[in-house]
């Protein structure tokens, strides 16, 4: 994806997460930010690393900056000549924002008929909510994932939202997928278009198992009859799941009949239980117990703290964690991108860039403006002035 360049107004984690993966693939990707930063250079908590929040030095790998004041006729100006050099808008702000810019997909249009522009949203572009703001718990909560977990918990406990932010995380992939999808459809007919990808849409998607099950027409009251009858049978077959061991958890998955079998086998036993085996290696350390069930052949890991997770051997020979230079902090480890590829492999190549590090670059390199404009601009106000 070398030959493209996408701009990237997005903030936060949805947006910035789908233009990251962009960035680790090849892609040229321009961050345009106001010149007092943008909303995710502030951490909600958590300490500031180097001007910036630790997930910030994350999703803004291998990008370039352009601190700029669209609100300004000047900054205007320096936004639509990129988008004539440009392949992909993407953006993140609440609907009709980008609109009361100047800057929607029609208006944008207008300067590069093939452009690609993706609008990332809570709710979409049209639809009752569709002005509404919106954070991944707000998606995981409107699709049922909340209540979900805390009736798996607890029936008549409260619910409970997720960690990690999958509400951000997966519409943002989803968006990377189909902005790539697009750029496929532009190379074959010319034709660029506007992607609508709404956090909400793509988490009705995501919790297939149980929206399909109500789209099937049976309703909340069945489902919890069935469920716990299934909760019962499955009591009577399940051995796996989280365990005890000596210095810690382990996790266990695959015990269905042949599992069963297998661990049978392996312990010499014609009838278990989980009590059994929760016996068998509660004295166990974590990794004896999780070797023992790799000899009885069932999916197995150590639950392990996030920080244990990053010194896991299997972990460091996957090449998920390279180091790159800071021009504030020096070298830094950051994650790798994670997919593997055999002729085109994603790459981290630099850190999150400083608010306004590339200024000079883009106007200079990129749109023909002189030092002295450049200078002009910093005094007005219309770009940030280099630190």
């Amino acid at each position: 994806m070398e030959d493209i360049r996408v701009l990237d107004l997005t903030h936060v984690w949805f947006g910035p997460w789908c233009t990251l993966m962009l960035a680790e693939l090849g892609a040229e990707v321009i961050k345009i930010e106001p010149p007092w930063g943008a909303l995710d250079r502030i951490p909600e908590i958590g300490p500031m690393y180097w001007g910036a929040s630790s997930t910030f030095h994350h999703f803004n790998l291998n990008k370039k900056d352009l601190a700029v004041n669209l609100k300004h006729p000047k900054g205007q100006e320096i936004f639509k000549k990129l988008v004539k050099i440009s392949d992909v808008v993407v953006e993140n702000f609440t609907p009709g924002t980008m609109e009361k810019l100047g800057f929607g997909y029609e208006e944008l249009k207008k300067i590069r008929p093939d452009i690609i522009y993706a609008s990332l949203s809570g709710f979409g572009q049209t639809g009752p909510y569709a002005s509404r703001p919106s954070f991944a718990v707000i998606a995981e909560s409107i699709t049922g994932y909340t209540r979900e977990l805390g009736d798996r918990i607890d029936p008549n406990g409260p619910p409970i939202n997720l960690v990690g932010y999958f509400g951000d995380l997966a519409p943002g992939t989803m968006a990377a997928m189909c902005i790539i999808a697009a750029i496929r459809y532009r190379d074959r007919t010319g034709r660029g278009q506007m992607i609508d990808v709404a956090q909400a849409d793509c988490m009705m998607v995501y919790n297939t198992n149980v929206t399909t099950y109500f789209l099937s027409g049976k309703n909340e009251a069945e489902r919890r009859k069935e469920m716990e009858e299934l909760r019962k049978k499955a009591d009577q077959l399940r051995i796996g799941g989280i365990m005890r061991v000596r210095d810690g958890w382990i996790q266990v998955a695959g015990m269905r009949a042949s599992g069963i079998d297998l661990l049978k086998e392996k312990l010499g036993v014609e009838e278990i239980s989980r009590e059994v085996v929760e016996k068998y290696v509660e004295n166990m350390s974590r990794e004896e117990a999780v070797r023992f069930f790799v000899e009885v052949g069932l999916p197995v890991a150590p639950v392990y703290y996030a920080s244990e997770a990053t010194r896991d051997p299997h972990i460091l020979s996957r090449d998920l964690f390279v180091e790159v230079e800071h021009p504030k902090a020096g070298k830094l480890k950051v994650l790798n991108f994670p997919v593997k590829f055999s002729e085109t492999p994603g790459r981290v190549i630099s850190a999150a860039p400083l608010l306004g590090q590339h200024n000079r670059e883009i106007l200079v390199n990129l749109l023909g403006y002189t030092e002295e404009e450049v200078l002009q601009l910093e005094m007005e106000g219309v770009i940030a002035s280099e630190k």
